[in-house]
C-alpha cells in the first residue's frame, strides 16, 4: 500500500486515498483492472476443477429429503388461523365432506361433488359463450388461464414424496416390530393399555366420527393452547407427574418391567 509523506499517521486519507491498492488472496498487489479480472477468472477455473475432481456421492447413501420448511410453515399458518379466509375455506370444506360421508356412501359423495363442480363450470362456460355472442366479442375460453397451467409432477417431486413415504413407512414398521416382539417390556405394556382403551373408544364412536373430532381438534386446539399456554402447561405437568408415579409403582411390582439403567 502506498502512502503520502504529507499525510499524518492515523488519518482517514491513509485508508480511503485514491492510490489504495487491493491485495489478492496470494498476497500480490492488484493495481489494474486487467490484473483483477485475470485473478478472478483463475480462481473460478481452479474452483471448478476442484469440484470436478471430487468423487460423486452414491445416490443410495444419501438420506431421504425431509419435509420442506415451506410446507411445514404453510400447515402451521393454516392451523393457527393466520389467514382467516384460507383456513375457513379449508376447514369448512373438510367438515362438509366428512359430514356428507356420514349420510351417504363414498361413491355417492364423490359423484355428487363431481356433478356439482361440472354444473358450475358448464353453466359458467355457456353464460360466457352467450355473453360473447351478444356483445360480439372474442374473449376466448373462460378457463383458458387455468387450462394453460402445468399441473404435472416432475420426476424430482415424485422422488421426494416417495422417499419421504418410504422413510415414514420404514420407521413405523420398525416401531411396530419392536412393540409386538416385546423388545422393551414397559413400552409393550403401554401399547397394550392404549389398545385396550381404544376398544372402549371404538365401542362409543366409529372411525368417521373420530376423524371429524380429530379435524375439529386440529383447527381449534393450537389456537386455544396459544392463548392459554401457561394454564394448560400447569395442568399437564400435574397429570404427567401423577402418571409417572403410577407407572413407577407398576414397574416396581412387575418383575422385569423396570428399565435397565443405561
Amino acid at each position: 500500500m502506498s502512502t503520502h509523506p504529507n499525510v499524518e499517521s492515523g488519518s482517514d486519507s491513509n485508508w480511503f486515498g485514491e492510490d489504495f491498492e487491493q491485495i489478492d488472496r496470494f498476497g500480490n498487489s492488484l493495481t489494474t483492472v486487467e490484473e483483477k479480472a485475470a485473478v478472478a477468472v483463475s480462481a473460478d477455473v481452479t474452483q471448478r476443477s476442484w469440484r470436478e475432481e471430487q468423487p460423486a456421492e452414491p445416490a443410495n447413501s444419501r438420506p431421504p429429503p425431509p419435509v420442506t420448511m415451506e410446507t411445514v410453515s404453510t400447515a402451521i399458518d393454516l392451523l393457527y388461523w393466520r389467514d382467516l379466509k384460507q383456513t375457513g375455506i379449508l376447514f369448512g370444506s373438510v367438515l362438509l365432506l366428512l359430514f356428507s360421508l356420514t349420510q351417504f356412501s363414498v361413491v355417492s359423495v364423490i359423484a355428487y361433488l363431481a356433478l356439482a363442480a361440472l354444473s358450475a363450470t358448464i353453466s359458467f362456460r355457456i353464460y360466457k359463450s352467450v355473453l360473447q355472442a351478444v356483445q360480439k366479442t372474442d374473449e376466448g375460453h373462460p378457463f383458458k388461464a387455468y387450462l394453460d397451467v402445468e399441473i404435472s409432477l416432475s420426476q424430482e417431486q415424485i422422488q421426494k414424496y416417495a422417499d419421504n413415504a418410504q422413510l415414514y413407512l420404514n420407521s413405523t414398521m420398525k416401531e411396530l416390530r419392536r412393540l409386538f416382539l416385546v423388545q422393551d417390556l414397559v413400552d409393550s405394556l403401554k401399547f397394550a393399555v392404549l389398545m385396550w382403551l381404544l376398544t372402549y373408544v371404538g365401542a362409543l364412536f366409529n372411525g368417521l366420527t373420530l376423524l371429524i373430532m380429530a379435524v375439529i381438534s386440529m383447527f381449534t386446539m393450537p389456537v386455544v393452547y396459544e392463548k392459554y399456554q401457561v394454564q394448560i402447561d400447569q395442568y399437564l405437568g400435574l397429570v404427567r407427574t401423577h402418571v409417572n408415579s403410577v407407572v413407577a409403582k407398576i414397574q416396581a411390582k412387575i418383575p422385569g418391567a423396570k428399565r435397565k439403567a443405561e
